[in-house]
């Protein structure tokens, strides 16, 4: 081999060297994701996004375990764990597979829930802890059944924000050594064995029926009050209206009884003015014309009656003539 091929081998070689040099040396970081390197095994520093140069050979990126949801055949979601050089800073969510937990008052509930959380100290994530999706996890669902171990089934299934809050609380204190921020944990199903769900399906469909009939008995009891509250208000305002209506007939009776007793007392008023100026006695007329209507009410009935005169009415009836001379009237004669 001539000298000038042995001079361009060794370029291309020396070229492929630094190009593999610069693009090991080379690392682009995307936004929201950080690398750990360390330095011939010791932690060196944490890259930030953008572009960062290492040593090559000297300096590598720390691996560490991350979780991945991926869907299976079915539907259901399966967890995948890969080690990966590159740490994610962005919200992570969980969703973990149901357990079963008892209750306070022994009764096996299925219970799942999704964690909301967040690293922000990358280097503690890698050295504090061998494999932190599982950590979390694990923590996760016994800190889950000591809390509904705490409550009963029916506070635990009314006091949902209640777990929520206390499982965030202690899952936050436990990963704060792990660099993480829980931000939010909430409880995706409850479901308590069949029998359980029967049971209280009957008690539910009870306590509806119980407030429906109560409901009915209060209407009942609201219209029979209101019936006769109603019948006793016609009633007063019958009286009310019999009541006004014997005081208008008595008051028109009265004043009828008036009017009659002062055209009466002007006729004789006017009756005594004429017989006194005829010289006359004003008393035994009104007598006589008394005795003379009880006469023609006697006469016009048509029942055949004896009438018998008392002897003072003799005196009367002699005053008829002066009467007659007086008013014009016929007096009729007797049998």
């Amino acid at each position: 081999m001539s000298s000038t091929a042995l001079i361009t081998v060794l370029l291309i070689v020396l070229v492929v060297l630094v190009l593999s040099f610069i693009s090991k040396a080379l690392i682009i970081v995307q936004q929201s994701e950080t690398m750990i390197i360390e330095r011939l095994g010791k932690y060196h520093t944490t890259l930030n996004s953008g572009v960062n140069l290492i040593i090559p050979f000297i300096d590598s990126p720390r691996k560490m375990i991350w979780r991945f949801a991926r869907t299976g055949a079915q539907g259901k979601s399966i967890a995948i764990f890969r080690e990966v050089n590159r740490i994610d800073l962005r919200e992570t969510v969980y969703d973990f597979d149901k357990q079963s937990v008892i209750t306070r008052d022994n009764v096996v509930t299925e219970i799942n829930a999704i964690l909301y959380f967040q690293v922000i100290d990358p280097r503690r994530a890698v050295y504090e802890i061998a494999n932190l999706p599982t950590a979390i996890e694990m923590l996760t669902q016994t800190s889950l059944r000591n809390i509904i171990g705490e409550m009963d089934l029916d506070e635990t299934l009314t006091s949902r924000d209640t777990i929520n809050q206390k499982l965030r609380d202690i899952l936050d204190d436990a990963t704060n050594k792990w660099g993480v921020k829980v931000n939010r944990v909430e409880l995706q199903d409850i479901n308590p064995p069949k029998d359980i769900r029967d049971a209280m399906e009957k008690q539910m469909r009870a306590e509806r029926d119980k407030r429906a009939k109560i409901l009915t008995a209060e209407g009942s009891k609201e219209s029979l009050i209101r019936e006769s509250e109603g019948r006793m208000q016609e009633s007063i305002n019958h009286a009310e209206g019999e009541k006004r209506a014997k005081i208008l007939a008595a008051e028109a009776e009265k004043m009828a009884k008036e009017l009659r007793a002062a055209g009466e007392a002007e006729a004789i008023r006017k009756v005594t003015e004429a017989i006194t100026e005829s010289h006359g006695d004003p008393a035994q007329y009104l007598i006589a014309m008394r005795y003379l209507e009880t006469l023609e009410k006697i006469g016009s009935s048509g029942n055949s009656k004896q009438i018998f005169l008392p002897y003072e009415a003799s005196g009367v009836l002699s005053a008829l003539g002066g009467i007659k001379n007086i008013s014009g009237i016929k007096v009729p004669p007797l049998r």
